[in-house]
């Protein structure tokens, strides 16, 4: 997910955007205790998205 798709978007579609991601990201955490996540870079792209919705929840929060 880009930066640019995420300024597009309202702040009730970006705490909905980020309310799913974490939920993504404690499924992705519990696969990977139970060593059953295949691919462990998923969890990196879902961390760095979550730090983007909130980058982008601040600027639009200081406007």
């Amino acid at each position: 997910m880009k930066a640019s798709e995420l300024k597009t978007k309202s702040v009730a579609e970006l705490e909905a955007e980020l309310l799913s991601l974490t939920k993504a990201q404690f499924g992705m955490r519990m696969q990977m205790a139970t060593q059953q996540l295949s691919n462990n870079s998923t969890l990196s792209k879902v961390r760095r998205d979550i730090a983007r919705v909130k980058t982008i929840l601040t600027q639009k929060g200081a406007q």
